[in-house]
């Protein structure tokens, strides 16, 4: 049994990003949890990055890829042994500065890279061994928002594609688009759709993506206007249209100094929505209505400081939280009927952690 099975008896396995510089981490870590009782096992060091912000694994669980913020623009490419510790293989210049977000094709054989200060996106194709080759695609953006201390111009935050490798889709904070893109998967080109992106409000930022099962609509949280912006998305075309806009405060104020949404999550069930928000330290819980419409069910403790990011466990009852200020993690329970959350008393020690990939 390899420790990459979507249960390790009854442990789930997943990867903590972390932030290497101004903090004692030293790359990418290692968890477990326990699906039964929520409780998380110490981390571990799985191997040495320079500032492994974010990291995705591949489908069927044998390498790990990270956006290496600190590498000028570069993605490394990772092994993943039986023990679960990681082995590099290769890094590649990611097509811009400041890569902040990697992510995979539903095939494994593509690895898609948002450089957050280049305001740009690459693809870079997968070798037979896990490692990458040289960028197929780079797509540079343009635009600007209202905003002249956060969007005078492209920030690229995040990029995903879909279930059937037919569309990507980018965020660019600086700009307030959602880029659609067509993708060829045998070439690994992408081709802008017709309209190029959707909208979220003026100022609103759009950082993260969540896709709702089936890929009907699509979730955008909006960093500066902590909001959500719901999409549905036209399978044909690939073209998003906006639905909804939505506060992730209950007072509904709009934006708050000190305050921005980090990470947005689907529960595998369709039915509900989670927003990280830091400065206030809360997650945001909506159900999510047959037309894709959301209503604010709860404001809930993140009970660490700084929730940067966030993932849901493979048996959907658990989400685990990195605190990036207080450097912890924690397992909040997701009810079974409601999805609300509650504290669970179950943390950890991890160093300034910023992203949680379970395994598959």
């Amino acid at each position: 049994m390899t420790i990459l099975s979507s249960t390790y008896g009854r442990e789930a396995v997943f990867y903590l990003g972390t932030s290497t510089g101004n903090s004692s981490s030293k790359g990418i870590y290692l968890g477990k949890l326990d699906t039964d009782s929520g409780k998380l096992a110490a981390i571990t060091l799985a191997v040495e990055a320079n500032n492994p912000g974010f990291v995705t694994l591949s489908p069927d669980g044998k390498f790990l890829y990270a956006a290496l913020e600190a590498e000028s623009g570069a993605v490394g490419a990772f092994a993943i042994k039986d023990d679960g510790a990681l082995q590099l293989l290769n890094i590649k210049p990611s097509g811009g500065s400041g890569a902040c977000h990697v992510s995979m094709d539903a095939q494994g054989r593509h690895v898609f890279v948002a450089n957050y200060g280049g305001g740009n996106i690459a693809c870079l194709p997968v070798q037979p061994d896990g490692s990458l080759g040289e960028p197929t695609a780079v797509v540079q953006f343009s635009g600007s928002g209202p905003d002249p201390k956060r969007q005078q111009k492209s920030f690229a935050h995040a990029i995903y594609s879909t279930a059937e490798d037919r569309f990507v889709y980018a965020c660019d904070l600086g700009s307030d688009k959602v880029w659609s893109f067509r993708f060829d998967a045998g070439k690994g080109t992408l081709t802008p759709t017709e309209p190029a992106a959707g909208m979220v409000p003026p100022g609103g930022g759009p950082r993260h993506l969540a896709f709702h099962p089936g890929g009907r609509f699509v979730f955008a949280n909006n960093e500066m206007g902590l909001s959500v912006t719901v999409f549905s998305r036209d399978s044909a075309t690939g073209v998003l249209s906006p639905l909804q806009t939505i506060s992730t405060s209950a007072k509904g104020d709009g934006p708050v100094e000190g305050v921005s949404t980090s990470e947005i999550i689907c529960h595998p069930s369709g039915k509900w929505l989670y927003v990280s928000s830091r400065g206030d330290d809360i997650i945001a819980v909506y159900s999510i209505g047959e037309d894709g419409h959301l209503t604010l069910n709860q404001s809930a403790p993140a009970e660490v400081q700084v929730p940067r990011g966030m993932a849901i466990d493979p048996s959907g009852k658990w989400l685990v939280v990195a605190g990036q200020k207080d450097n912890r993690i924690t397992a909040l329970k997701i009810d079974q009927n409601t999805g609300l959350l509650s504290a669970t008393g179950n943390f950890q020690d991890a160093p300034a952690p910023i992203c949680v990939a379970f395994a598959p």
